[in-house]
């Protein structure tokens, strides 16, 4: 294939600030489309890029005139990207891959276990190549940063702390703060992917988790990893602004060392995202950021909501 035709699921800001523009620029792609539930917001999302909207069918159900949408975008596509709210992402993906198209997913894949793992399936089954956009895993830097870290190894411990101000005092309006499923989600599901998607390659798989939770939506995860070692994540997304910010920091062997604070556009990590897609598709081979390892972020993630469910709330 000589250039991969990408259709785009989703018309919300995070599609239109990061993914379209992304798939519009990148030359190896063609944008073949944009679906939406509101076929308003799908028609100039398209537009704005200079491609077809798509509407109909999500449901699946006929769209208009008879004609399912969906099915319709999927027919002329050789992958899809969404940018939807994981539960509503996750059976829509594995139609795409029933259809014969290659996945590029965002974080998490699905909030539950078993809608996970009904995607990974698909995507096995039908011989898809497959990516879960953690932004840590594609960006410039810090990309890099994590594959050194975890060829070089001797690591005696590692610690991540995630805090956003989306729902936090002093915040401003944010387009993402009208996202139903983050403001019951919180950060254990929203920005819990991507605190796991760095440590897990460095550390290995996880085999235990504590997790702890005080108010408001702030979450305290304790890992041990196949390595032996253990690790520690501070997840929200209702910080004080003035003390929100995200970081990385490994101590071992070798000293301290902490992830580069420069992680660049998201639009430009979107775009390195599809290079990393074209190069699974076009050789069979996995990339280690995909569909089986976002079903492995979604077990744990499930794990630790199950404990603080069982602790009830403080």
């Amino acid at each position: 294939m000589s250039q991969l035709r990408i259709a785009l699921l989703g018309t919300g800001p995070w599609a239109g600030r990061t993914h379209a523009p992304a798939i519009a620029a990148h030359p190896d792609v063609v944008f073949s489309g944009v679906w939406g539930r509101r076929p308003e917001a799908a028609a100039a999302l398209a537009a704005a890029h200079d491609t077809t909207a798509y509407a109909g069918g999500g449901e699946g159900g006929p769209g208009e005139g008879g004609l399912d949408g969906l099915d319709a975008l999927l027919a002329v596509s050789d992958a899809v990207a969404f940018a939807l709210p994981p539960d509503i992402q996750a059976p829509l993906a594995a139609r795409a891959a029933a259809a014969g198209c290659h996945l590029l997913m965002d974080k998490p894949v699905a909030t539950t276990v078993p809608g996970a793992r009904a995607v990974a399936d698909a995507a096995e089954l039908a011989g898809v190549a497959s990516l879960v956009f953690c932004t840590l895993r594609f960006a410039a830097g810090t990309a890099e940063w994590v594959e050194e870290q975890a060829a070089l190894g001797g690591w005696f411990t590692a610690r991540a702390h995630w805090l956003g101000a989306l729902y936090g005092v002093g915040s401003e309006s944010s387009p993402y703060a009208d996202s139903p499923w983050r403001r019951e989600k919180g950060g254990l599901w929203d920005v819990g992917p991507h605190a796991l998607s760095a440590l897990l390659p460095v550390l290995g798989d996880v085999t235990a988790v504590t997790a702890v939770r005080t108010e408001p939506d702030l979450t305290h995860l304790v890992l041990t990893h196949t390595s032996g070692v253990t690790s520690s994540a501070v997840l929200s997304l209702s910080a004080p602004v003035k003390g929100a910010g995200a970081g990385f920091e490994l101590r071992g062997e070798h000293g301290t060392v902490v992830l580069p604070e420069q992680w660049g556009d998201p639009a430009d990590t979107f775009g390195l995202a599809i290079d990393a897609l074209l190069t699974a598709a076009r050789t069979g081979r996995p990339h280690a950021c995909d569909v089986r390892f976002g079903l492995r972020l979604t077990e744990i993630l499930a794990e630790a909501e199950g404990q603080l469910g069982a602790l009830g709330r403080p």
